[in-house]
């Protein structure tokens, strides 16, 4: 397991992009940061893909895309029931985990239904890097706006809360994104925070907001108050 500083890398999109192999994905430069996180020569990474239903095809995937990277890959699922004896044991042997995209509000019940919040905070607390997309980086912070209810978005504030702020995901391609957070926050729905567009991370130590990573050069981060938004500019990684 890991040690030292609590890590907590929140991705608005890009975790993965198309791969020439097979027509499968590879992991992005914006996993390799996360990972690097651990200081381990060989992270054991844990995936998670609970707001997709524990879909197959998309852990199947997830593996593939670290095919080649020395890392030691395990997953979690909760349907049709856990897939290992004890869920808080394998969450505390992890190194880094990473939380998909899908449903937020499917995710964060089952994880209270089954314990997985309290878990997740206590290897948080004990160094565990916590990473996702979308959901995957909603779900750490206070709440957002999700599709989880249909395609019109709607403010979701039952997230796990290790982080006291908002988060926008998808910041740049969807967009009803901006204008329902600037809203909700503006409303007092949802506290202050920040976003993320296509291709950017938002790296937090304990609660504080650190840097902006991205693997897109014109891929922006923001800092959501009250009454503006301040754009952040992210630092660029490559590889």
């Amino acid at each position: 397991m890991s040690s030292g500083q609590s890590h907590i890398l929140a991705i608005g999109g890009g975790s993965f992009r198309p791969s020439e192999r097979y027509g499968f994905i590879e992991a992005s430069p914006l996993l390799r940061y996360a990972l690097d996180l651990t200081g381990q020569d060989r992270p054991k990474l844990g995936l998670l893909a609970t707001a997709t239903g524990d879909n197959a095809d998309w852990l199947l995937k997830m593996y593939g895309a670290f095919a080649g990277w020395d890392v030691e890959v395990s997953h979690l699922t909760v349907f049709p029931m856990p897939n290992v004896a004890d869920p808080r044991q394998w969450i505390l042997e992890q190194d880094m985990i990473y939380v998909s995209g899908g449903s937020v509000a499917n995710l964060a019940a089952l994880w209270r239904l089954h314990g997985l919040d309290e878990a997740f905070a206590e290897a948080w607390k004990a160094g565990v890097v916590l990473s996702g997309q979308s959901a995957g980086a909603l779900c750490w912070h206070v709440g957002g706006n999700t599709d989880s209810f249909g395609p019109t978005l709607q403010v979701w504030a039952e997230g796990l809360g290790f982080l006291p702020y908002s988060c926008g995901v998808h910041y740049n391609s969807d967009p009803q994104r901006r204008e329902l957070l600037q809203a909700s926050v503006a409303s007092g729905e949802l506290p202050e925070g920040y976003a993320a567009d296509e291709g950017v991370g938002l790296h937090y130590v304990g609660t504080e907001f650190i840097q902006a990573v991205t693997v897109d050069p014109e891929g922006y981060a923001y800092k959501i108050e009250r009454d503006k938004e301040f754009r952040i500019e992210p630092r660029l990684l490559t590889g």
